[in-house]
């Protein structure tokens, strides 16, 4: 059944086609969806809409809408959430496993099948109901709706919400999937690099010349550990290495432009005020916190190097035809690269050249180490050491 020539229903696809155009934010348009069936009649008390993100921390996001609310309840789901008893003894399982319908009266006697209706049962509500959002490839959502009516939903309210979800599935898939390349990008290439990349920074060879502070940290033995090591270990190994090294580069704004293998490239461009002062404070906390890791099954093999230099760079793309690298390259690049290096030879854990002491005026938190003859540079280099 269909409510043929419904205005309400007409003037709530073209809002949905027409009038969300330059909203990005789901949560946004989910919150204006449930505002405006309220307005249409439909008489909503709660909301949900269950996204599906697959970011590399979390698996997605809740959104709730509860009637009289201003703002969206946006909440965070990780990825174990589908192994616990709150998710298997719940309508949403059985939505995401048959891509089926649900809807249950809540104002009856007796136990409920599942938790979540005696909740909201108590809570006032009268009826539940939930729906697959299907997008494209298989990635499915959910969505539901809860009313406080004493007779719950009318008929023609579920038939009018019926025929509104597929166009929200239409609209919800476009910013979800903006969102999942939002999010890939900055997981591979970090923020700065996919803001430019999505604003059309993807042909070889573009990319702008910038100053930059620069550090390059690398694993020290990590061959030799590889090869004792079992596989699963080496990855923890590397993994916990990571963490304590580039979490202060995010933490202080500074960005990781790439992992390679077990070493790691960060810039903190000079455009921002305090970019080397940034950079020095990153370095400070990853040393805390491998120190922090000496009580750790693993902290014999924590010990790292890092080259710190300061100078111009060029940021682009960089590659093949088919097969692009957003980095920076140039001589600047090159010396920090040679002072990590020479950590190994020095055994002093972090190298910093003159021009960043100079720059970053940090000569009292550094020791002269002296000139050194480096690889591919004519003039030797003055080296410090972090103390």
């Amino acid at each position: 059944m269909s409510l043929l020539n419904n205005p309400r229903r007409d003037s709530l696809v073209q809002w949905l086609l027409a009038g969300v155009r330059e909203e990005r934010d789901i949560a946004q348009i989910f919150m204006q969806l449930c505002t405006r069936l309220v307005d249409c009649g439909v008489a909503l008390s709660r909301a949900s809409l269950h996204i599906r993100v697959y970011h590399p921390q979390w698996l997605g996001t809740r959104i709730i809408w509860a009637r009289g609310q201003s703002r969206p309840d946006v909440q965070i789901v990780g990825y174990e959430v589908e192994a616990t008893a709150t998710f298997l003894q719940s309508p949403y399982r059985v939505v995401f496993s048959t891509g089926s319908e649900i809807r249950q009266k809540l104002q009856i006697h007796g136990p409920h099948a599942f938790p979540l209706y005696e909740e909201l049962r108590e809570q006032g509500h009268s009826e539940y109901t939930g729906w697959p959002i299907d997008h494209t490839q298989g990635k499915r959502h959910l969505i539901t709706f809860s009313t406080d009516r004493p007779n719950g939903f009318d008929d023609s309210d579920i038939i009018f919400l019926r025929e509104i979800l597929p166009v929200f599935s239409l609209v919800s898939e476009i910013r979800v999937k903006n969102q999942l390349a939002r999010t890939l990008l900055e997981t591979y290439v970090g923020p700065h690099a996919s803001e430019q990349i999505l604003d059309g920074a993807t042909t070889r060879g573009s990319g702008v010349s910038i100053n930059a502070a620069i550090m390059i940290c690398d694993l020290r033995g990590f061959t030799k550990l590889s090869d004792r090591r079992p596989r699963d270990e080496v990855i923890s190994i590397l993994n916990q290495y990571f963490d304590a090294v580039a979490g202060p580069v995010d933490r202080h704004g500074g960005e990781i432009l790439k992992f390679i293998g077990d070493g790691l490239l960060a810039i903190f461009p000079l455009e921002q005020p305090k970019a080397c002062e940034n950079l020095l404070q990153a370095v400070c906390d990853a040393h805390e916190a491998i120190a922090k890791a000496q009580g750790t099954r693993f902290a014999d093999e924590l010990r790292y190097g890092t080259g710190v230099h300061v100078g111009e760079v060029m940021y682009g793309n960089i590659g093949s035809q088919k097969r692009l690298d957003f980095t920076v390259i140039g001589p600047a690049v090159n010396l920090a690269s040679r002072l990590e290096n020479l950590t190994k030879e020095l055994q002093r854990p972090v190298l910093i050249s003159s021009e960043f002491v100079k720059l970053a005026n940090c000569s009292e938190r550094t020791e002269r180490m002296g000139l050194h003859n480096l690889k591919g540079f004519e003039e030797p280099v003055e080296v410090h050491a972090l103390r």
